[in-house]
């Protein structure tokens, strides 16, 4: 890279996120120059890899924790991910079929699966309500032994899994077949500040000078934001998720009941396609102070964006002062202490797999990303889902946690929008909706 650089657009970060906008920019708009900077050496190597997540492509028909409205938003991003999946010539590499089903377990998860049913079934029409018998013939091991009510919402046919990592690289191809596209690998960006009528945005190999910059770069795009002035009624809290492996005992997805006190996801099973023959169950949520997992050097950025103050803490107490959250949490410090974690995760992984083995269950080490979830400082709450900081003038800053793989496509048309509007570009709308519309 020559010591400064002229391009139109930047998108720092090469996961799922960047990747999509780069794919959005570059084959949709005429902008001449756009160049996507990631500070590792591979595309969509942390939280968009698929051993650091679900693998899991959210419809919102068995994510209990979604209202219908959010259900619906997120059903629209999933429909984008398979409109382009199914149509690439690596489709096989990109998009999998495995029943999925969310399961009530229990009176009360009973019933909630039945009323659930009646209202969303309307809008997922391959949604079915699976009694036991019905579940017996989907994943028999689930109801083996159980003596329990179960109930269960659930899709036997449909795509329901996606290599996230394979799919940011299928972004990247097709952006660059534009010629439009320059792609900079271990180009960690430093900081950017403010030029004329664009930003600097300053890398240790060279300094880019931009019309438009887009960053999404997991809980490092709230330290940028903040670097600059921006999204300071925000603070960062990296919530980490491990998981467990097993031999083969599910043919599909297996969901649980979120619990309405606990903002974090429930544990599931899940086929890894990374790793056939094994089954795998979590995510464990571990609140760590690094905003990458395993990278320890991204402990001083999480102290720059957890900015313990009153508000954070005002959060920080009230959802501690819930019992079931502070049992949670406690629970989940135990889930990572080796020679007692395997043995008290079974016994919540048995709400799934009710007849699991101690011995069946690995710990899998080195699997699991980090979260950014959100704190808003002003209405002293925890912010779930997607968060974006957009001041207006030609700067974005996107914090991205589950659904963010997703909602890839939907919120970088979001972006591709706000960019066009910005630079006064041309967008092919015409071959947008016949692609992906």
């Amino acid at each position: 890279m020559a010591h400064t650089q002229d391009t139109d657009v930047v998108i720092v970060g090469g996961g799922i996120s960047g990747a999509a906008l780069a794919y959005l920019l570059a084959r949709y708009t005429d902008i001449p120059r756009i160049t996507l900077l990631e500070k590792y050496a591979g595309i969509a190597t942390l939280n968009s890899h698929g051993r650091n997540n679900s693998q899991t492509l959210h419809c919102g028909d068995i994510e209990t924790n979604y209202t219908l409205e959010k259900a619906l938003q997120v059903q629209q991003g999933a429909a984008l991910v398979a409109r382009y999946a199914l149509q690439h010539p690596a489709r096989d590499e990109l998009i999998f079929k495995y029943p999925k089903m969310v399961l009530g377990v229990g009176e009360k998860e009973s019933a909630l699966m039945r009323e659930r049913f009646r209202s969303f079934s309307p809008h997922y029409p391959t949604m079915r309500l699976f009694e036991a018998t019905d579940i017996a013939r989907i994943e028999p091991e689930v109801t083996r032994g159980r003596k329990e009510e179960i109930v269960a919402l659930g899709v036997t046919d449909d795509y329901s899994t996606v290599n996230f990592q394979r799919l940011a690289i299928a972004f990247i191809e097709d952006a660059q077949a534009s010629k439009r596209v320059t792609v900079e690998m271990s180009a960690k960006v430093q900081a950017i500040t403010p030029e004329n009528n664009g930003f600097r945005v300053h890398t240790a190999t060279g300094d880019l000078r931009a019309r438009f910059v887009v960053v999404s770069a997991g809980g490092h795009s709230l330290l940028f934001a903040q670097q600059m002035g921006y999204g300071l009624q925000y603070a960062c809290l990296p919530v980490a998720g491990s998981f467990y492996y097993t031999p083969t005992v599910l043919n599909g997805k297996v969901y649980t009941v979120q619990n309405e006190k606990l903002p974090f996801a429930a544990i599931h099973g899940d086929p890894d396609v990374l790793m056939p023959g094994k089954t795998r169950f979590g995510p464990t949520a571990l609140i760590l102070p690094m905003l990458e997992r395993y990278h320890y050097n991204t402990i001083p950025d999480f102290l720059r964006v957890f900015s313990l103050d009153a508000p954070v803490m005002k959060v920080m107490y009230d959802l501690f002062k819930e019992r079931d959250v502070r049992r949670y949490m406690a629970k989940n410090v135990l889930f990572e202490i080796p020679g007692i974690r395997r043995m008290l995760f079974l016994q919540d992984a048995r709400k799934i797999i009710p007849q699991m083995q101690l011995k069946d269950l690995k710990f899998a080490h080195g699997i699991g990303g980090v979260r950014p979830v959100m704190i808003d400082k002003i209405n002293r709450k925890l912010h779930m889902g997607e968060a974006k900081i957009a001041p207006g003038n030609g700067i974005i800053f996107n914090m991205t946690p589950s659904p963010g793989a997703t909602s890839c496509l939907q919120n970088a048309a979001r972006d591709m929008h706000s960019v066009v509007q910005h630079l006064g570009a041309r967008f092919d709308e015409a071959a947008y909706k016949k692609t992906l519309g």
